[in-house]
């Protein structure tokens, strides 16, 4: 479980396949760990937002073993030396809370369709599917490229977040290209009440009834 609040950017080593499936990531990221809180073998590392298990602690990294599913679901197989990737650590009992809960099971990829500046801060607007939109509720809660963010408008297949100078510069969204592709997250508190009353989709009218404003 992590919180959508990145610790650090990393830089990709290397992603290389792995016999007939999957893939090996090798990622230098030395501000991820410290002598005090050293990184292990097997616990997991949000990278852009997808859970991966450390099976390789090197000198100022790790490597991460990627399922064939996980390439399928996300953006993970387009990385190549040298990207940049937002990273943070899995949060544990105690800590604080400053974003929402993210699995690190990616939903679907997106697309960012505009970055406009808005005042000082700036406006990305998303293109998803239309399930995935409908899952999205304006001033919930989104994982972008593993960033947790809130919700400033919807539609159909998009969404928007406002994002400020901060973000930009200290996660992957800051290098995220219009047409750029980024593994996208659902809220998950949403996804267990769409699942618990037996529905594949809320509707608008639905989530308000429930006390959820728009």
């Amino acid at each position: 479980m992590f919180t959508g609040l990145v610790q650090c950017m990393g830089e990709v080593l290397g992603l290389k396949a792995r016999g007939a499936t999957g893939a090996t990531l090798a990622v230098r990221a030395p501000r991820l760990s410290t002598p005090q809180d050293p990184l292990i073998l097997g616990e997991s590392v949000a990278t852009d937002g997808a859970c991966l298990t450390v099976t390789a602690v090197t000198n100022d990294g790790f490597e991460a073993e990627i399922l064939e599913e996980t390439l399928r679901c996300t953006m993970l197989g387009d990385l190549r030396p040298g990207d940049r990737v937002d990273l943070e650590r899995a949060l544990r009992v105690g800590d604080r809370l400053g974003g929402h809960f993210v699995s690190g099971h990616i939903d679907e990829v997106g697309r960012l369709l505009d970055k406009r500046p808005e005042g000082a801060d700036f406006r990305l607007r998303f293109a998803c599917s239309p399930d995935f939109a409908r899952g999205v509720v304006r001033k919930g809660s989104v994982a972008v490229a593993g960033v947790s963010l809130t919700v400033a408008a919807r539609g159909g297949d998009w969404f928007e977040v406002a994002v400020i100078p901060t973000t930009l510069r200290e996660t992957v969204l800051g290098d995220l290209p219009v047409g750029g592709r980024a593994n996208l997250e659902a809220d998950l508190i949403g996804a267990y009440v769409r699942r618990a009353l037996g529905q594949d989709s809320l509707s608008l009218d639905q989530l308000i009834a429930a006390g959820f404003a728009d």
